[in-house]
């Protein structure tokens, strides 16, 4: 069978291209290995319970921000969202906490109380990368592949804000460590525990730029969505049907299929079936799965195949909990992130120092009577759920250990959740690669820093007609990001 273009994986990326691929008319194939969409977002389902695989933290959905941008275009109303403010909570290994706002004048009071021995250059770091976060926020609306377009597409854009345009430029190579001059380790641990969730990386290897982004978007306006993450990619799923694109669940593919010049012209399942392009193929699976598996080690130029195994991100092990209302009333906001050890000066250890509640909201518990769905996240090295030799009975000895030691920080760092919580499953690397066949169960996107090669993230791959979106491509992970990437794909093959 042949489309004009063929997508291999459901994630967010590959369905919101999909979605607005078919609404523009385009004869689209998405080829999902899962029984459902998401990938790694897909919602998990137990004793009644829903649960997100995510954080639950859902910017850029106001009017004329990007998912309102992507709905006005498809035959589906979004689905549902209601604010979330503050967004989350930080708390510190001393159990102060500042509340992550849209309330400027809340937020920097917080600053002032909790790093009283930096309050100045706290509140300096924080009111500089507001005001660069809002000029490249407004200089994508103006011009969306602002990372790829050329220096005079770059200027045209900044133009609006020309008043802080030399401070962005001067900026373009900066880490953040290079801006938190004067502040304490306190204060750069609590920059560190966000940056590593929110863009994979900390202070010391984070583009500055992009942090002011990650750092400064979730204060202009946080949203929940009713269903959480697998509601949007439902909802995405249901468009491309009813735009006439087609989805193929329970399909894995295999590789690319060339013809004899080398050319990509489909997709070869597993099952042995030929799905042709003749458009453009569309992956939406890691950068690592695009080339190793998707591609190919033979059609991967060695340059991109020695940047690409060179490039490392983390995994996630994540405990699925129920938790009762009375917990719920005790606790200082859905969305907590918490700094449970201050650690030596010189790094961060994000496996061992913090961790990501996240509950369902009161709107939307996702649980039986009385109870609400908690995703807790910690981050993951994944190498040591892949040891060659382990033994399926060993990798359960090897996830109760760290369940054990993560059930132990939480009560540590939110007593007042008492006996009103239980754990109903978790997810590990491992699970996840079974699940999702990313390699070794890396998720969340690659750690932002000024070294990334531009080809390597770029959407186009080594092949013409071949092209990437997803969490490991240029605009980094989170549901925003990701669709924004999509967005922008989506243009260039109907341009």
């Amino acid at each position: 069978m042949t489309h004009e273009v063929v997508v291999v994986g459901g994630g967010i990326g590959g369905l919101t291209v999909s979605a607005l691929l078919a609404a523009r008319g385009v004869d689209v194939c998405l080829l999902e290995r899962q029984s459902r969409p998401g990938g790694c977002v897909a919602g998990f389902e137990k004793f009644g319970y829903t649960f997100d695989p995510g954080v639950g933290l859902y910017p850029l959905w106001q009017a004329g921000e990007i998912h309102d941008q992507v709905f006005s275009e498809l035959p589906v109303a979004a689905p549902e969202v209601f604010p979330a403010n503050p967004a989350y909570f930080v708390r510190l290994p001393d159990q102060s906490q500042v509340s992550i706002t849209a309330n400027t004048e809340q937020f920097e009071a917080a600053l002032v109380a909790t790093f009283p021995e930096c309050a100045d250059r706290a509140l300096a770091f924080y009111q500089e990368g507001a005001v660069l976060s809002e000029v490249l926020r407004n200089a994508l609306r103006r011009v969306p592949n602002l990372h790829a377009a050329s220096s005079m597409k770059q200027i045209y854009a900044l133009l609006p804000g020309i008043a802080s345009a030399g401070r962005i430029i001067k900026a373009r190579n900066h880490k953040t460590l290079d801006h938190l001059d004067g502040t304490s380790i306190r204060f750069r641990r609590f920059i560190d525990a966000q940056l590593q969730l929110l863009a994979q990386s900390t202070s010391k290897k984070c583009d500055y730029l992009f942090s002011s982004l990650v750092l400064n978007i979730p204060r202009r306006g946080n949203f929940s969505i009713r269903g959480g993450a697998p509601a949007l990619a439902e909802t995405l799923a249901d468009s491309i049907k009813a735009s006439g694109g087609r989805i193929r669940f329970n399909t894995p593919a295999l590789r690319i299929a060339y013809d004899a010049t080398g050319q990509a012209i489909g997709v070869d399942l597993l099952s042995g079936e030929r799905v042709s392009a003749s458009k453009a193929i569309v992956s939406n699976l890691t950068l690592w799965d695009t080339y190793g598996k998707l591609i190919g080690l033979n059609h991967t130029p060695s340059e991109i195949r020695k940047s690409v195994n060179n490039l490392r991100t983390w995994g996630v092990y994540l405990l699925y909990l129920g938790m009762g209302e009375a917990a719920a009333g005790r606790i200082p906001s859905n969305h907590v992130l918490s700094l449970t050890d201050w650690e030596p000066p010189s790094q961060h250890d994000a496996e061992m120092s913090q961790f990501m509640f996240a509950a369902a909201p009161a709107e939307d518990p996702r649980a039986p009577e009385g109870k609400r769905a908690v995703t807790v996240l910690t981050f993951s090295d994944v190498d040591q759920w892949f040891s060659y030799q382990a033994t399926e009975e060993q990798n359960e000895e090897r996830d109760q250990s760290v369940l054990g030691l993560c059930w132990q920080r939480l009560h540590q760092a939110m007593p007042e959740l008492g006996g009103d919580i239980e754990v109903i499953d978790t997810a590990s690397p491992r699970s996840i690669y079974d699940l999702t066949r990313r390699k070794l169960g890396m998720v969340g996107g690659l750690g932002r820093t000024p070294e990334l090669e531009p080809n390597i993230m770029d959407f186009q791959t080594s092949l013409p007609n071949v092209f990437r979106v997803g969490d490991t491509t240029p605009l980094g992970g989170g549901i925003a990001p990701v669709t924004h990437a999509a967005r922008l794909l989506a243009n260039r093959l109907t341009g």
